[in-house]
């Protein structure tokens, strides 16, 4: 069953923005991420480990480039 994404404690970075955030939540399994700006555009879902390896590339800047 779908849990409805409105009764989520949804959480953002301390580093956004009102125009640059972006909100994770926890489900059974896995965690979802949405734009706040957004929310009706939907979710994007990802298992506990998928979201455990993305973490760790950011950490490791990975992803840095993209950010400029």
């Amino acid at each position: 069953m779908k849990q409805d994404s409105n009764e989520l404690d949804w959480r953002k970075s301390t580093f956004t923005s009102p125009e640059t955030c972006v909100e994770v939540a926890a489900i059974p399994g896995g965690v979802l991420v949405r734009n706040s700006n957004a929310p009706e555009a939907g979710t994007l879902e990802f298992t506990r480990a998928e979201f455990a390896a993305w973490l760790e590339g950011c950490k490791a800047g990975e992803f840095d480039d993209l950010a400029v």
